[in-house]
């Protein structure tokens, strides 16, 4: 179980699974950063990304590794990184591609609230 306010990486299908069924029973809103780790602008979010989840407890981060987890992000058609999609009750209701940090913050608020 992941401590509150942390980004959690998932490194195995099971921890995967088991990170978005925390979300659809807590009815939380759910970020996912689908990462690389040799992406240059995946790098830069990261910091941001850390922040958000100390901020804000109530949303559960996770990161996937898109050479890890390679079928979690063909799954869902990752083409770029970093891609982060917002989950709510197991559906996607968001997402943004590339490191912008002013839309993922105004995202994160904006699913929140409702």
């Amino acid at each position: 179980m992941a401590e509150e306010g942390a980004v959690v990486s998932c490194h195995t299908i099971d921890a995967w699974n088991e990170q978005l069924q925390r979300g659809n029973d807590s009815k939380k809103l759910v970020v996912v950063d689908f990462t690389a780790s040799w992406c240059g602008p995946c790098r830069f979010i990261a910091p941001v990304l850390s922040e958000l989840a100390k901020k804000l407890p109530d949303v559960i981060f996770l990161k996937v590794d898109v050479d890890e987890l390679k079928s979690v992000a063909q799954d869902w058609a990752i083409e770029a990184m970093p891609t982060f999609m917002f989950l709510k009750e197991g559906k996607i209701v968001d997402k943004v591609v590339g490191a912008r940090k002013e839309e993922l913050q105004q995202k994160v608020g904006k699913h929140m609230a409702t």
